[in-house]
């Protein structure tokens, strides 16, 4: 996994927020509703960190599995032309609350904008009801080892899983 961009704040989404660099997510992005993909994942022992909160590595690897989930629903891999391939551009995490082991987590996933060749993931991870994370992951589909513009075919299978204000 690519990561090009991710924001730490070791204190709380309060504090976070008065960053600069961070504004304050969408109130659409901290809505499980808004998102056509969910994925209740458990978290594990080795998630945590010395403080006893989830670490950035187990955030990382948890919205990796809500994105890899969202793929196989648009296409299975052994339905992909052979010479098309998608790969991580861009992964940016926003932490906004402290995640707990043994407290499972739900991954709200689906496509946040369409571009020319390319998409952005966005997703969020919710435990306890509240929203502790979002991530935004842009993909990039190369055929024949360019870029080019997405097959119609894949754009309404992308539109399909479009995440909705509201």
């Amino acid at each position: 996994m690519a990561i090009s961009t991710v924001r730490t704040c070791a204190s709380t989404a309060a504090s976070a927020w008065v960053r600069a660099d961070m504004p304050k997510p969408e109130s659409w992005r901290l809505d499980a509703a808004s998102y056509p993909v969910p994925l209740d994942l458990q978290t594990r022992f080795q998630d945590m960190d010395i403080n006893g909160h989830l670490n950035n590595v187990a955030f990382a690897a948890l919205f990796e599995s809500g994105r890899v989930l969202l793929n196989r629903e648009i296409r299975p891999w052994e339905e992909r032309p052979a010479n098309e391939r998608t790969m991580v551009a861009a992964v940016e995490i926003n932490y906004l609350g402290e995640g707990n082991f043994p407290d499972p987590v739900e991954i709200a996933t689906g496509i946040g904008r369409l571009g020319t060749s390319s998409w952005t993931i966005v997703q969020a991870m919710f435990q306890n009801g509240r929203c502790i994370a979002t991530c935004d992951t842009v993909v990039v589909c190369r055929t024949d080892g360019a870029a080019k513009p997405l097959r119609a075919e894949m754009v309404r299978e992308l539109e399909a899983k479009l995440a909705r204000a509201g």
